[in-house]
């Protein structure tokens, strides 16, 4: 993936609920993944299939992810989800999303299924994506090589509630550090072997939800942490948590203007009317190639959430 879509807002909507889809459209978030696992209730499911397929091939989606969240291979429902929405809206859908990922081969296995319906379909083969899901111990250990296991995986997704159940976390509010632990952060290891996959793979990293959502602050405050390590996004639950997602995960004007000056300086010192020079100054911040590199991840994601240039650095007169 050169060049990902942002998915800083990435919105859960019950597959179910014709209503929060139809809503779902109208927001502005860059993913909207509709969901047939835990929002949905057994005795739901089957209908939410022909809802989802039915929203998908609508349209009116714009320039968000379309993404369909299937149930996780331990249960039933999996390869009817994976069939019925694939088969019925493949066109229409940019990937899929696997819950409770804990090896490989749980996502070889829904390469392989959607591979088969594409040839069956004569959709092209290899375009729908796959979002892989983090949730328990087993998942995390494993990470790496769920990365790994098939080029349609462009994200890593951490997902809390879950896995703080599996681990036996001492805590009832997801997100929030536990009880009893007064220094550092609980989730750092977390969060950082996930990123590390994500990175060393060239994947996305996506932050999971945070239940309390009226809480905007502490939803802010969470998503910091993510936002400061590197992560790209996080799920949001409820429309009024998309406008704190979309800023807290790009950068800051003054932080864009700066990587983009960078860049502008850098090329021009390095040139043949710039000196040739490996390193130069930029106001009192000395530059060089791992400036560059830095400035090139800050300015790519401005780009990408559309932000407009500011300050703007021009070469020294002779």
């Amino acid at each position: 993936m050169s060049s990902p879509r942002p998915r800083r807002s990435c919105l859960a909507v019950p597959g179910s609920s014709q209503k929060f889809i139809d809503k779902a459209r109208t927001l502005p978030v860059d993913q909207v993944f509709l969901d047939l696992e835990d929002a949905c209730a057994p005795l739901a499911k089957p209908g939410a299939r022909k809802t989802i397929v039915a929203a998908l091939n609508e349209g009116g989606w714009g320039d968000r992810i379309r993404v369909v969240r299937v149930n996780d291979w331990t249960t039933e429902w999996t390869y009817r989800d994976v069939v019925e929405v694939v088969e019925g809206a493949g066109a229409n859908l940019d990937a899929i999303m696997l819950p409770k990922v804990q090896t490989a081969e749980q996502v070889i296995a829904l390469d392989l299924l959607i591979t088969q319906i594409e040839k069956t379909l004569g959709y092209e083969q290899g375009r729908i994506g796959i979002e892989a899901q983090i949730e328990n111990a087993l998942g995390l250990t494993n990470v790496n090589a769920i990365a790994t296991a098939s080029p349609r995986v462009e994200t890593i997704i951490f997902g809390p509630a879950d896995f703080m159940a599996s681990i036996n976390m001492k805590s009832l509010v997801v997100g929030e550090q536990p009880p009893g632990y007064d220094v550092g952060d609980a989730y750092h290891h977390i969060l950082m072997s996930i990123l590390m996959a994500a990175r060393a793979h060239d994947k996305q990293a996506i932050d999971g939800p945070y239940l309390q959502i009226k809480d905007v602050d502490g939803f802010r405050r969470v998503a910091g942490r993510s936002a400061a390590l590197g992560f790209d996004g996080k799920w949001v639950l409820h429309p009024g948590q998309i406008e704190a997602a979309n800023e807290v995960y790009r950068p800051s004007q003054a932080d864009y203007d700066h990587a983009e000056n960078i860049l502008d300086a850098y090329e021009w010192y390095t040139s043949e009317a710039g000196g040739k020079r490996g390193a130069a100054m930029l106001g009192d911040e000395m530059i060089d190639e791992a400036s560059r590199k830095m400035a090139l991840v800050i300015s790519g994601k401005g780009r990408a959430a559309g932000m407009a240039r500011g300050d703007r650095w021009t070469p020294p007169e002779d």
